[in-house]
């Protein structure tokens, strides 16, 4: 996950700056997954929609990407918000939900790493799930 960190920091640290005046006030937040709706096992050369489930701190957040990191059959995965700074965003906390379908491409079981966020101590946290494939 520290990679994924690294890369998200250096993308938006490179990111082109278009200033015609209009400035975008805005940042980026990797959010914690709360829970994720994900079939019990996956067909061998289909796709299946994989749902996450999380909590927005208030209106100002919207949903942006996905980081997915890719290391032979085990995945990590996390969602990235932008944060759009406006005095006009509700302050009730909201829960999203956003989806991504997954092709499956090998017959092996599947490891998903969903980031839940840090610990007290830093240490990153996940949910882990694995998932079979049948034929």
């Amino acid at each position: 996950m520290k990679k994924l960190i690294l890369l998200f920091l250096l993308g938006t640290l490179l990111a082109c700056d278009l200033d015609n005046g209009n400035e975008v006030n805005f940042s980026l937040e990797i959010m914690s997954i709360e829970s994720v709706d994900i079939p019990t096992e996956f067909n061998f050369g289909q796709t299946h929609e994989i749902t996450l489930n999380y909590t927005r701190p208030n209106g100002c957040y919207q949903f942006n990407d996905f980081i997915f990191q890719p290391d032979g059959n085990t995945r990590t995965v996390a969602v990235v918000d932008a944060i759009f700074n406006d005095a006009n965003c509700t302050q009730a906390t909201v829960e999203a939900s956003v989806s991504f379908n997954f092709s499956v491409i090998s017959s092996d079981t599947y490891t998903f790493q969903f980031y839940q966020g840090t610990s007290d101590t830093g240490e990153d946290q996940y949910l882990i799930i694995e998932v079979p494939v049948v034929q």
